[in-house]
């Protein structure tokens, strides 16, 4: 289970059961004070003391749009990982499946680049052979592919890639499994 750390006014905000049950009616969704009010069963200045306090805490945002005269409230990023901390851990393996496709792309490009100068430098050498002759008993020398490329062969960026591009798959279609399973709860 993950670890939601409070400060001293989020546990002040949390001591009442009223404002434990605003957090639980906004789960999900942005409400007006008149919706709350009316979801709550709560006089509109008892319930805005409330929201007072657990906006003071961090746990729902107030979302007041230029000219407009309605206030929604929503709860925050810390408001949802109190009620739900296992999206903090689907958060973290899609941030790991996106890198991984990044580092996929990454040596995909490695791959095709070391290709490209492989395939020009023996384009290259091919040209200077057909230009000049080989002195009389001298043998044309070809190079290895570890000589074109340096350290590795190219193939190995290949292979990384695949790799990453695999990985990539496999952590997003657990996020996207994780997340599925926390929207629609078991009863």
């Amino acid at each position: 289970m993950a670890k939601v750390t409070l400060n001293k006014n989020a546990f002040k905000a949390l001591a009442s059961d009223t404002r434990l049950k605003i957090i639980r009616t906004l789960d999900g969704r942005k409400m007006s004070l008149t919706e709350l009010s009316k979801e709550t069963d709560l006089n509109k200045a008892t319930l805005h003391e409330h929201l007072a306090k657990l906006t003071e805490a961090g746990l729902i945002k107030r979302i007041q749009r230029e000219g407009h005269k309605w206030v929604y409230y929503k709860l925050s990023w810390k408001g949802e990982s109190l009620l739900h901390p296992e999206n903090t851990k689907i958060v973290v393996v899609f941030t790991a499946a996106f890198i991984s496709l990044i580092a996929g792309f990454t040596q995909m490009y490695l791959y095709i680049s070391t290709r490209f100068t492989q395939n020009t430098e023996q384009a290259d050498q091919g040209f200077d052979v057909l230009n000049t002759p080989p002195p009389n008993g001298a043998e044309t020398v070809t190079r290895t592919t570890q000589e074109a490329t340096g350290f590795f062969p190219s193939d190995v960026w290949l292979y990384a890639a695949i790799i990453c591009f695999l990985l990539f798959i496999v952590l997003l279609s657990f996020s996207i499994n994780k997340l599925w399973k926390n929207k629609h709860p078991s009863l």
